[in-house]
């Protein structure tokens, strides 16, 4: 018997203990094998190494692990148009014959028309009429699964593959190796959060309690007796920019000691992660490459990134250059 319970225990024991700790990181391989041997990736583990070795001055307790990551840009694909967008782009074709006051009512008559320049005119006032207009005004569930029908059908122009097969190779590979070492990783985003909690624990690992966005005004209603969510034509918050601070604070309730942006919408939420105590990590992707996926920064229409990149030049913050510190974007590409 006692020779039993010995062999249970050395079976069950290192199974549960691994499953409890995290691994420490110096004692793992090759954590982002589709990074390039760059700065930014030795960056990284060099940071990693620090806050998870006990003993160190600049140790970091797993709880306080925290790590943000904007969503748009940052861990999938935003041009030529947001994700979101595309969403709402055909659900405006889809819901048109219901409201014919849409073709000569901006952003809708350009959807219409296939003129994107005359939706891109009406700024962000536009695009939250185009989400207000196609989200609202049904329950929680029936959006979750307008959302999910689409994500499986719906594909880009470019790559010719779904929306949630353009996420970044490395990205995952990244959001991995975190919580490998204890970290707890977060979407910031300012997508709107109904949209991508439908997606997002399949895609990257994160589960939707770990998903914070921008919101729409809710309220409960009762349906043939039962409660129901519905989703008002009202926004509630818009997680962007100077929200983003305000949304880990809300939502996260602990600063981030790790932030990750690509565009000037990032900035505050970086600035706020490096005005914490102690070890601090900001990262930026630049979009530089044409060839395997597309190259903008201070003057483009989506994800523009100008002053924070200065930003992040003056201040030592990481900034990975696309084209030459990834081996890989996507994990379809050779």
């Amino acid at each position: 018997m006692k020779k039993l319970l010995y062999v249970l225990l050395s079976i069950y024991l290192p199974v549960a203990v691994s499953t409890l700790s995290p691994c420490p990181a110096a004692a793992q391989g090759d954590p982002l094998p589709s990074w390039n041997d760059t700065a930014p990736k030795k960056n990284i583990i060099a940071f990693v190494e620090r806050v998870t070795k006990e003993g160190s001055p600049d140790f970091v307790p797993i709880p306080e692990r925290i790590a943000t990551f904007d969503n748009d840009g940052t861990l999938w694909v935003e041009s030529p148009v947001y994700t979101q967008v595309a969403f709402a782009s055909d659900r405006v074709k889809e819901l048109a014959p219901q409201h014919p006051e849409w073709k000569t009512q901006q952003p809708f008559k350009g959807i219409l028309e296939g003129d994107m320049k005359a939706v891109v005119a009406t700024g962000e006032k536009g695009i939250y009429q185009l989400v207000v207009a196609t989200s609202t005004g049904m329950t929680e569930e029936e959006f979750e699964q307008s959302v999910s029908t689409w994500i499986a059908q719906a594909q880009d122009r470019k790559f010719k593959r779904h929306y949630n097969e353009l996420v970044y190779q490395p990205m995952t590979e990244l959001l991995t190796y975190l919580r490998n070492n204890g970290f707890k990783t977060f979407i910031v985003s300012g997508g709107e959060v109904g949209f991508m909690r439908p997606w997002a624990e399949k895609a990257y690992g994160i589960p939707s309690e770990q998903v914070v966005g921008s919101t729409m005004k809710t309220e409960l209603e009762t349906r043939d007796g039962k409660p129901v969510i519905m989703r008002l034509p009202q926004i509630s918050f818009v997680d962007d920019g100077p929200g983003k601070p305000v949304g880990i604070d809300t939502f996260i309730g602990r600063r981030p000691i790790l932030a990750f942006g690509n565009s000037d919408g990032d900035q505050q939420m970086l600035e706020w992660t490096a005005a914490g105590v102690g070890q601090r990590m900001m990262l930026l992707i630049h979009h530089t490459d044409a060839d395997r996926e597309y190259a903008y920064d201070r003057t483009s229409s989506v994800g523009k990134l100008d002053k924070a990149l200065d930003e992040a030049n003056a201040k030592g913050w990481t900034v990975v250059n696309m084209k030459d510190d990834w081996k890989h974007v996507f994990a379809f590409q050779p």
